[in-house]
């Protein structure tokens, strides 16, 4: 026995294992899990320290499946804020404020506009009152989906965007009725504009370091100890690299990384990245996935679904949306990247991207390549006859927040798709009941926080737990409370890989947990979305502490 093995006691312990076990002690030595129940009872008269928990209850370190936390770190530390839920006139006086604090000709860079206001912003008359405001400061905005942007004049120039550059492949520059720009920057054609930024402001690797710690600060604060990155530059695998071999990294982190550049503005992107990557692995990072944007969103019409966009005839050619890619190329990806033992997360918003997705994995499994993982990465809507092909394929579904219950993007879906699409959002019930893992994540900073409570009582209510939103969505396919936090632990790190370390409290695991005041098992429901951790540990130490207590560990 290690001479500092701990014995926590007192408590209801969720181990989240399969049988979902309940158990009153565990102990920790040299930084995983040694013994539960009876045993680590026994560890006491062996020397062990018994550490009295008061009849608090303790869960595994939560995971979060979708994540792009050094961006969250970089918002939160570095970038204009404005919530997605803000209207225009509030946003174009935050943005006076923030210029009238910046140096002479510094950009203003952030976000969020909220989907519901792309009809107001993308026009001449209000790219002209944001030009007045921002003072002759290059101004550059996400919006509520980070995948499109809202830029002045100031920055267009820069960019080079005007009335007669081309849209790039996969983006628009939108414009008005005598062609000339709107500032709305669909795509793509953001990453004119975001490209320009970084010429002029470089984002550094000590910057990044910084960005990331942030984040991974800001996810321990609410329970989090480890987390699939949906998108990773070789610059932030980097910074995550050398945050572990500091010894400063507190959770454990799976990169996926862009196959080609989308919304994001890496560079660079693609096959050297990829055969990069275990050049960045270390203990706790593991950059071990894909990630493939194979459509938009439906706000803009830019997610693939098999029936058109509301109010448009199957002759128009923008109809369905489309996918960015060929059902080849993406199939040649798949096989390419299991050749290497590199899994796969695919954005897809609509039903038949994610058929494309399915189709190309069953190509993958007939290759032989049985154990290589793939997720569905938000899958909102999805056509009946593919929900068991979940199971059948091992696909994954990674689920996110601010689409399973009623919000500013769900409230889009009515302008762009017919009912009953419309309100058939996020499958969960169907997919359990076919047998399919489901992985729950923020999306952060798409979704404002990382806080996987609030989205928890979503999961099980269908409703929104800020109470601004009224109703349910679609309230059938609501979660019970232990498949929730099963979808936050367990079978998170199942989808993520990492499943051999983390995700359930057992012998041999990582030490990652955390000590709630109450039993969200059984309290009222109401109560989870306020609920936080009073202390998170990873590897056995201590990484967040709500209130100063005498517990040692």
């Amino acid at each position: 026995m290690s001479d500092t093995t701990l014995v926590y006691t007192n408590a209801t312990v969720h181990t989240m294992d399969a049988e979902l076990s309940t158990v009153d002690a565990f102990a920790v030595a040299d930084g995983r899990i040694v013994a539960t129940c009876e045993r680590a009872h026994a560890l006491l008269a062996e020397g062990a320290e018994s550490v009295d928990l008061g009849g608090r209850t303790v869960l595994p370190g939560l995971i979060d499946a979708h994540i792009h936390h050094a961006q969250g770190g970089k918002k939160a530390l570095f970038d204009f804020n404005i919530p997605p839920t803000a209207g225009l006139e509030e946003i174009l006086q935050a943005i006076g404020r923030a210029v009238a604090e910046l140096p002479e000709g510094a950009w203003l860079t952030g976000g969020s506009v909220g989907s519901g206001l792309i009809d107001q912003v993308n026009s001449a008359q209000t790219l002209a009152r944001l030009d007045e405001i921002s003072a002759g400061h290059p101004v550059l905005l996400t919006d509520d989906s980070i995948h499109n942007r809202w830029a002045n004049s100031a920055a267009m120039e820069l960019a080079g965007i005007d009335a007669i550059t081309p849209d790039p492949e996969g983006g628009q520059i939108c414009r008005d009725a005598k062609g000339q720009p709107t500032g709305w920057l669909v795509e793509a054609a953001g990453m004119m504009a975001e490209k320009a930024k970084e010429r002029v402001a470089p984002f550094g690797l000590d910057k990044l370091m910084e960005a990331s710690a942030q984040g991974v600060a800001e996810c321990n604060s609410f329970g989090i100890t480890g987390f699939q990155d949906a998108a990773t530059s070789q610059q932030i695998m980097q910074a995550v690299h050398r945050l572990d071999t500091e010894g400063r990294l507190n959770a454990w982190v799976v990169s996926s990384t862009p196959v080609e550049e989308f919304i994001f503005g890496f560079d660079p992107v693609g096959q050297e990245v990829i055969e990069a990557m275990p050049d960045t692995a270390s203990e706790h990072h593991r950059p071990t996935f894909i990630k493939i944007f194979l459509d938009g969103v439906p706000p803009t019409r830019t997610a693939a679904f098999l029936n058109p966009y509301k109010g448009m005839s199957e002759s128009d050619p923008c109809s369905h949306g489309k996918m960015t890619m060929s059902q080849d190329k993406l199939a040649g990806w798949l096989l390419r990247t299991a050749a290497l033992g590199v899994g796969a997360k695919i954005h897809c918003t609509g039903d038949a991207s994610v058929r494309a997705v399915l189709d190309a994995v069953a190509q993958v499994r007939a290759a032989g390549y049985a154990h290589v993982r793939y997720q569905v990465a938000h899958g909102q809507f999805i056509a009946t006859e593919d929900l068991p092909r979940f199971a059948e394929l091992n696909v994954s579904a990674d689920i996110s927040p601010a689409i399973w219950y009623p919000g500013v993007i769900a409230e889009t879906f009515h302008e762009v798709l017919d009912e009953p699409q419309a309100s058939e959002v996020q499958p969960n019930r169907l997919l359990l009941e076919h047998g399919a893992r489901i992985a729950a994540g923020s999306d952060w900073p798409v979704a404002p926080t990382p806080n996987p409570w609030p989205a928890i009582y979503g999961l099980v209510t269908r409703k929104d737990p800020s109470g601004s939103f009224p109703g349910t969505l679609w309230a059938e396919q609501a979660m019970t409370i232990s498949e929730a936090l099963v979808s936050y632990t367990r079978a998170a790190a199942e989808a993520a890989g990492l499943e051999d370390v983390t995700g359930s409290l057992e012998v041999g695991k990582s030490a990652d947990f955390i000590v709630l005041p109450i039993d969200p098992m059984h309290c009222p429901i109401e109560q989870v979305i306020e609920l936080r951790p009073e202390a998170t540990y990873f590897a056995g130490r201590r990484v967040y502490t709500a209130v100063a207590d005498t517990a040692r560990g």
